[in-house]
């Protein structure tokens, strides 16, 4: 997987998995007073990063993150760890990609990438304003989508159950809804007025922890 390190001269690191085919371009709009290190192009489970340099780790993983850091071994803890718009099991026909959406991601061509991304990953205008692709090639994406196939079908038996909360747009057309109900039960969080990307609606990473606080009176992390 390649990585992308933002620096804010902090010893509090946000481990950053996120979906496929996108880049660290991706999410520029996005702030944080933290250090972000930013995960991508899952065509191995190599993480060559020295955490040694914090004192605290959060993690956020997105859409095809989420399976890639259930079997991904830190050797350190990881104090708060959310799902983004995704579940473990990535290429289960019911908890994760049916193939029907399998085969619409894989036939994602630059004719049709506008008109999918403002079906199935944002759902306001003001969403659109900020969107923006990533810089890969298709075919960059296209490899990325096997090398995955052919990680989960290696690393299934692998896969763990690591998150505190998920959260997930109630117009999510990637995931289904109601399977994601039954995986995550009461640590499911809904959003309204979203589909498959939460991040256009927000400027900061730690929204996404205060979308969590602002829906549980009562938070805890599992450690």
């Amino acid at each position: 997987m390649k990585k992308h390190l933002i620096s804010n001269n902090s010893d509090k690191l946000l481990i950053f998995f996120t979906g496929w085919g996108c880049d660290e371009y991706e999410f520029e709009h996005l702030k944080s007073e933290r250090d972000v290190l930013l995960l991508y192009d899952y065509t191995d489970l190599i993480l060559d990063f020295d955490f040694s340099m914090y004192k605290n780790y959060d993690l956020i993983a997105f859409s095809a993150g989420v399976f890639i850091s259930s079997v991904v071994e830190f050797g350190f803890n990881i104090e708060k760890k959310i799902a983004l718009s995704g579940n473990p099991y990535l290429f289960d026909e019911k908890l994760g990609l049916s193939k029907k959406i399998q085969d619409i991601l894989y036939n994602i061509t630059e004719e049709n990438a506008d008109d999918f991304a403002k079906k199935y990953l944002i759902k306001t205008e003001e969403e659109w304003k900020r969107f923006r692709h990533s810089g890969r090639s298709l075919d960059s994406c296209k490899a990325e989508f096997n090398s995955l196939k052919d990680l989960y079908t290696k690393n299934k038996a692998n896969i763990k159950d690591i998150f505190d909360f998920a959260l997930i747009g109630e117009n999510d057309e990637i995931f289904n809804l109601e399977a994601q109900k039954e995986f995550y039960g009461k640590r499911l969080i809904r959003i309204e007025n979203a589909r498959h990307s939460l991040f256009f609606k927000l400027a900061k990473y730690e929204q996404i922890f205060d979308l969590i606080r602002s829906s549980e009176k009562n938070i805890s992390f599992k450690k």
